[in-house]
């Protein structure tokens, strides 16, 4: 019997092993990273946010706003830096994600990426940013997004 829980608990870890090799961990982006110059012709605007109850009794908080398109180039894709702040002011959390637009609005929210709707020079696009969670210590104030990466045609 002891034998057969080692051969049972080896083979687990083997699968566990197997299944992490070669995922890595997303990369923590430093909050003081530069920005991409052509940010500067990217306007963010009507945050709003919002929370909804998940599965697993946990909430999923949405920051939806709009895009402008203020330069002069086709954009098909923006990766955004959100920064989560405490109370103290420091950052809570820190995460990297790209940008989604919003597709439709009825029956539901369907999100999807730039590249399949890109925004053309004077575009205004509706877009939602989705957290599956935000640390305890938020201060609950709209968080800081940061325009890291665009990419364009």
């Amino acid at each position: 019997m002891i034998i057969a829980a080692f051969v049972v608990l080896a083979v687990a870890a083997v699968v566990i092993l197997a299944l992490q090799h070669g995922q890595r961990l997303p990369e923590v982006v430093p909050a003081n990273t530069p920005t991409d110059p052509y940010a500067a012709n990217l306007q963010i605007s009507n945050l709003k946010m919002s929370e909804a109850s998940n599965f697993v009794g946990g909430k999923t908080t949405y920051v939806d706003g709009e895009i402008t398109n203020k330069g002069s180039k086709t954009i098909t894709g923006i990766t955004v830096q959100v920064l989560f702040r405490n109370f103290a002011r420091e950052v809570a959390q820190n995460e990297t994600q790209q940008m989604k637009l919003i597709r439709m609005r009825e029956p539901y929210i369907d999100v999807g990426s730039i590249a399949d709707s890109p925004i053309k020079p004077g575009d205004t696009k509706d877009f939602r940013l989705i957290f599956d969670s935000v640390k305890p210590d938020w201060d609950g104030a709209y968080p800081e997004i940061r325009i890291l990466k665009v990419d364009t045609q």
